[in-house]
């Protein structure tokens, strides 16, 4: 499909710029087949049945972006590391990264990063870089060492700033550590939150306990592809970013029960769709497989779903596969007429932003 059919209008000042005073004080549009709905995230619990399945992601954003200068000309950088590649010693790592600096990064530039680590440059992004599928091409290399021989982990999640995303026009700060994570965040690797999970407080996980809503969890790590925009016209030209994603053995038995029980897998947020369709498993239908791997699924209209029944979101950029996924997911004119009546009622949009819950189409 083209890429225009998911455009939409919004106001600037529409966008978030901070989360709900608490955690789970934003609103909900619950998107029915039939209606719309304007209630708030505390009722999530009211607007499931009893003995559903909630599935999350249990990704951890790690403080990946980095502030620094050059060596020698003092020149502002800075570094957003995508993932580190394997095999790192304690205090020293090659990583995939985004870099920003006023005269460019070449290969050979050193970065002193604060009072604890540097960086070296050891590959630019590809010439190719904008039409290539590898996201390897779009980035840079970077060996990045603690200065003093001290582990580079605790460095960077003690120097590092949170990787907000670039619509929210503001520097990180001490709140962004805990409000920019999920309370369910285990798994270190993720560079932008799985958004939709951020309002789910402990009181409201421990209501839908109380309901008889069985959680389950899987692994994506948020990738690149967060912060590149969509340049194809049309989507099936698009090449997908690729992420980490695991699905255990546990969540695979949970979801058989679920089916069992004729009860819906709700999934919260995209990151766990694309979990949990990566990891269906082709012999039987609305099942999974336990596994783990590199996902570049690509989820647009047309696309038949095979696991998740419910899907609860934050709302999403214009033009974004994001976008194209819930579309898919609950019907495009739906979810855009659903869009159009949040801008009119005063929704607020994107990563720190009101959500809805969605049926499968």
């Amino acid at each position: 499909m083209r890429v225009a059919d998911f455009d939409y209008e919004l106001p600037e000042d529409r966008i978030a710029q901070r989360p709900a005073i608490e955690r789970d004080g934003a609103r909900l549009l619950v998107v029915k087949r039939e209606r719309l709905v304007d209630s708030a995230i505390r009722s999530l619990a009211a607007h499931l049945p009893e003995r559903a399945l909630l599935v999350v992601n249990d990704t951890r954003v790690v403080p990946s972006r980095l502030y620094g200068q050059k060596r020698g000309s003092g020149g502002r950088v800075e570094l957003l590391l995508v993932r580190p590649r394997e095999g790192g010693a304690r205090a020293c790592a090659v990583y995939e990264a985004l870099g920003r600096a006023s005269k460019g990064l070449k290969v050979g530039t050193e970065i002193v990063i604060g009072d604890r680590m540097s960086a070296t440059i050891l590959k630019a992004p590809s010439p190719r870089a904008s039409s290539s599928g590898d996201d390897g091409d779009r980035t840079l290399e970077v060996e990045l060492r603690t200065l003093d021989g001290s582990d580079l982990d605790v460095a960077i999640e003690e120097e590092g700033h949170m990787p907000l995303p670039p619509y929210i026009d503001r520097p990180d700060d001490g709140s962004d550590r805990a409000r920019y994570q999920t309370v369910f965040a285990r798994v270190p690797g993720a560079i932008a939150a799985p958004t939709a999970g951020l309002h789910l407080s402990e009181a409201l996980l421990a209501e839908l306990r109380a309901r008889d809503v069985e959680i389950a969890t899987v692994t994506l790590h948020v990738g690149l592809g967060t912060f590149l925009p969509v340049t194809a016209v049309d989507l099936d030209d698009h090449a997908m970013h690729s992420e980490r994603y695991e699905v255990s053995e546990e969540t695979s038995r949970a979801i058989d029960r679920a089916r069992a029980r004729s009860s819906p897998v709700v999934a919260v947020g995209t990151t766990v769709v694309r979990a949990l369709e990566s990891a269906a498993d082709p012999g039987q239908a609305g099942r999974v497989k336990a596994s783990s791997g590199d996902t570049r699924l690509l989820i647009q209209p047309g696309y038949y779903f095979r696991v998740v029944d419910k899907l609860l979101t934050n709302f999403h950029l214009p033009k974004s596969t994001l976008l194209a996924l819930v579309s898919a997911f609950a019907g495009t004119e739906r979810v855009l007429g659903a869009y159009r009546h949040a801008v009119a009622s005063g929704y607020r949009f994107y990563s720190y932003g009101d959500a809805m819950l969605l049926e499968r189409a």
